[in-house]
């Protein structure tokens, strides 16, 4: 490749407590993020769900430490604890039975059916296969890393 034509580094900044505080990451080093060419924006979370084995408790210390007040929504299948998180994104918290507390964030899409096969030609194992609910669709995926998200199309 000339000169001319080869990709520029990217400098990131590392806080002070880093040993080295400037780092060179090259292009090909870079992990690219566009996965798909019709994309036009990045897609936002919006919505950000604890799942934990105790909801009273995870509410009083969130509500304590940060201010998010919390809700009881009542629901044909039991209830929902919403919470006011600020300005953007909602939240909530479901009690259940879980190994350990886990944050799950809902990413905005257009086609739940479509991101998450998308997802799943990535590498991603379905959690949650697309299915409806009152306000709009939803499924569950994990990256081949085990991060997990979730996908959400209001109605």
């Amino acid at each position: 490749m000339p000169p001319s034509k080869l990709p520029l580094p990217v400098l990131i900044r590392l806080p002070p407590h880093f040993p080295s505080h400037d780092r060179w990451i090259s292009s090909a080093r870079r992990i690219d993020t566009d996965v798909s060419s019709n994309r036009t924006r990045p897609r936002p979370v919006v919505h950000l769900e604890l799942h934990t084995g105790d909801r009273a408790a995870a509410a009083a210390f969130y509500a304590c430490l940060l201010g998010w007040q919390p809700e009881l929504v009542e629901t044909g299948c039991g209830s929902y604890l919403a919470l006011r998180l600020g300005r953007g994104a909602g939240g909530g918290i479901v009690e259940c039975a879980t190994r350990r507390p886990v944050w799950l964030p809902y990413i905005e899409v257009d086609r739940v059916d479509e991101s998450t096969e998308q997802a799943r030609q990535l590498g991603a194992k379905v959690l949650l296969a697309p299915r409806e609910g009152p306000a709009g669709w939803r499924s569950v995926v994990a990256s081949p890393q085990g991060g997990e998200i979730a996908f959400w199309q209001p109605k």
